[in-house]
């Protein structure tokens, strides 16, 4: 992992102003001659920026995105845990950690660190930008922002704007982190029971009820605890509580919150879509009830030069990950061509 320090003041969209920020970052491969063979990738809510880890199949060597041909970079964006300034990073005015007094953040915010790493990177143009759930958000957001730099998107399971049911689940999220009564203790340990249950809110939502029934129903009719679902359930609660944190989780979700592009851009979506010139590739997962192919067909109908394909998966929202074999096959005839 490598770090970029910015040792100057970042304002925030909101006003709010951080005495400097540092990005986490990995990068794989080399920058070419001309400088024309960079990938950008942007993570999700809880992933972090060794993409070559957490989307096997589609970037690493020998798949889609190879560090042989490529020079691939991928930042932990703001906010999170894995590096990056965020609420357990160190607040210079009292010589401890943020926690609850880190600022709100937006997609906007995120991108607008990662641009201060690309140049500092010396990267002029990137010649893929991909991104996939809250990956896709800031992908979007790159895609406007700087229409001059970014060449060619792939965007899946994704949207322009954050849904209400979106919104509804975030704010769930929030509460049952809230709940716990640890929250407001200035600890790291704070809220983590609170965030295991925010996970399993999440995980309904990332999966379906197809795939939990598949995978998570108990052959014995005679049970009366135990159940396969709820050892399920439980486990993916423990496992995030072990490697992310709440105070991340809480803010990470009010940034997704926040997200719409036609935000101070006339407030039409449509329009905005229209001005994203980029050669796109746009995938949805059939069965994703985050964001479902509505939202994808929505994009579709108003990008300029989008091509939209559908994934029949059963994962639902994790599919995007989970199907890396599938959208690495999609990605590299779309590449090709």
């Amino acid at each position: 992992m490598n770090y970029f320090q910015y040792d100057h003041s970042f304002e925030l969209e909101s006003g709010a102003v951080l005495p400097g920020i540092t990005i986490a970052y990995h990068v794989y491969g080399r920058l070419n001659a001309d400088k024309s063979n960079v990938v950008w990738v942007c993570h999700a809510l809880t992933a972090n920026s060794d993409v070559a880890e957490w989307w096997p199949g589609v970037v690493g060597e020998k798949e889609a995105v190879r560090p042989e041909e490529h020079f691939i970079v991928c930042a932990n964006i703001l906010g999170s845990c894995y590096g990056s300034s965020g609420p357990l990073s160190i607040d210079p005015g009292t010589g401890n950690p943020y926690y609850q007094q880190f600022p709100v953040v937006t997609v906007r915010d995120m991108v607008k660190a990662h641009i201060l790493l690309r140049k500092h990177l010396g990267i002029e143009r990137i010649a893929l930008l991909m991104g996939g759930s809250m990956g896709g958000y800031q992908a979007l957001e790159w895609a406007v922002m700087e229409k001059e730099v970014v060449g060619r998107l792939f965007l899946i399971a994704t949207s322009p704007a954050e849904s209400a049911w979106g919104i509804a689940v975030h704010t769930a999220q929030r509460l049952a982190i809230e709940a716990d009564p640890s929250w407001d203790s200035p600890t790291s340990e704070a809220g983590r029971r609170g965030l295991k249950a925010a996970r399993a809110i999440g995980i309904l939502t990332y999966r379906n009820y197809g795939i939990m029934v598949k995978t998570q129903t108990d052959p014995d009719p005679e049970k009366l605890d135990g159940y396969r679902a709820s050892s399920y359930i439980l486990y993916q609660g423990e496992k995030l509580i072990n490697r992310f944190h709440a105070y991340s989780y809480w803010l990470l979700t009010k940034a997704m919150d926040s997200h719409h592009l036609a935000r101070g851009r006339g407030g039409k979506l449509e329009m905005v879509l229209q001005e994203i010139g980029q050669k796109t590739l746009l995938v949805g997962v059939k069965s994703d009830i985050l964001c479902p192919m509505e939202e994808q067909l929505f994009m579709a109908a108003h990008l300029p030069d989008v091509e939209l394909v559908e994934i029949d998966s059963a994962y639902g929202h994790d599919g995007f990950m989970v199907e890396g074999e599938k959208i690495a096959t999609l990605l590299r005839e779309w590449l090709k061509r």
